[in-house]
């Protein structure tokens, strides 16, 4: 097997290298096939050629879907940008702490707005967390409202938008962290105690150490876990007991959130969640190349189109480029 080929370790590197297309090739190659044969997505078989004039491969079996390129089977698959625009997107996703717009990534790359913001969706798909396992250990939980804030709104678009008090009006996002380990958050649609009670069983071990602040949904999770309550109206930290290691993420996330894309809706809130996330998870011992390779590994097998991110169906893809509107449903943890 030949040896691997060398990746970048700055995104400077990174545009360089990947401007190559022979470069992206083999880069795509041993990542999708990294035992060196590369076989058919359509029906498995191996007995397969590259055609280098037209940059695709050739299965030499019969079937109608001979010809595949390196997209196919990806989150990339029926996009006319090419590998040289997609992969430094790509790399400045996974590697710019607080995100990246779409705007940045138009003026950057040179693509439509419109085009970044599908392509920003689609990298974000590819970061979600795949590894599963349940946290173990000491693990803090805790729960935040994501939501523009009264204070910054014109006052016409407060009365539209702020309709009660506390986060009536917002999204309510569940989190949950293992110290020195890796973050598990997703949207919730309530703070009842039976839905975050069944969120931390379905993701925490029994039989660990939680951490939670003094809200009564809580109560009870005694008697599967080590359950220690910090009350924020007195302290913060009573020795090892606080929810500061969570605290900390919601503060990447809502500085993302507000600082860089500005305006989420909450159908979408949860893809961005997977993308902080996945930083999050990935901070340690990585350099960028790294996370970016960690981040390519998980693109074989995901789609999604254009119609399912704007919860329309192909037949009635909108035609303008005004903003896409919500799914039908909420996507679920």
């Amino acid at each position: 097997m030949a040896a691997k080929t060398p990746t970048p370790t700055t995104l400077q590197q990174a545009i360089i290298f990947y401007a190559d297309p022979e470069n992206c090739r083999q880069f795509m190659t041993e990542l999708r096939w990294p035992d060196g044969k590369v076989t058919c997505p359509a029906c498995g078989s191996d007995n397969v050629k590259w055609l280098p004039n037209a940059v695709l491969f050739k299965c030499y079996e019969k079937h109608p879907r001979q010809k595949f390129s390196l997209k196919v089977g990806t989150i990339f698959e029926d996009s006319p940008i090419g590998l040289e625009k997609w992969l430094p997107a790509m790399w400045l996703v996974v590697n710019c702490k607080n995100g990246v717009s779409s705007w940045e990534v138009h003026r950057a790359l040179g693509v439509t707005q419109k085009t970044a913001w599908f392509m920003l969706h689609r990298i974000r798909l590819a970061m979600q967390d795949e590894e599963g396992g349940m946290l173990n250990g000491e693990v803090e939980v805790d729960e935040t409202f994501i939501g523009g804030k009264a204070r910054n709104m014109h006052e016409a678009k407060r009365r539209e938008k702020i309709t009660g008090t506390g986060g009536k009006d917002k999204t309510m996002v569940l989190g949950m962290v293992e110290r020195g380990g890796k973050v598990v958050a997703g949207v919730v649609e309530t703070r009842r105690k039976q839905e975050l009670q069944d969120r931390v069983r379905q993701t925490v071990e029994a039989g660990a150490a939680i951490f939670s602040d003094e809200l009564k949904s809580y109560e009870g999770l005694d008697a599967d876990y080590a359950h220690a309550v910090i009350n924020h109206a007195i302290e913060y930290v009573n020795g090892n007991t606080h929810t500061n290691t969570i605290e900390n993420f919601w503060s990447l996330l809502k500085r993302g959130l507000h600082g860089t894309y500005i305006s989420v809706e909450p159908f979408h809130l949860f893809r961005y969640i997977d993308e902080q996330a996945f930083r999050y998870n990935n901070r340690k011992d990585m350099n960028d190349g790294d996370r970016f390779n960690a981040a390519m590994k998980q693109i074989v097998g995901k789609r999604l189109t254009y119609a399912e991110l704007t919860g329309k169906t192909l037949e009635a893809e909108p035609q303008s480029h005004s903003e896409p509107q919500p799914p039908t449903e909420w996507e679920p943890f």
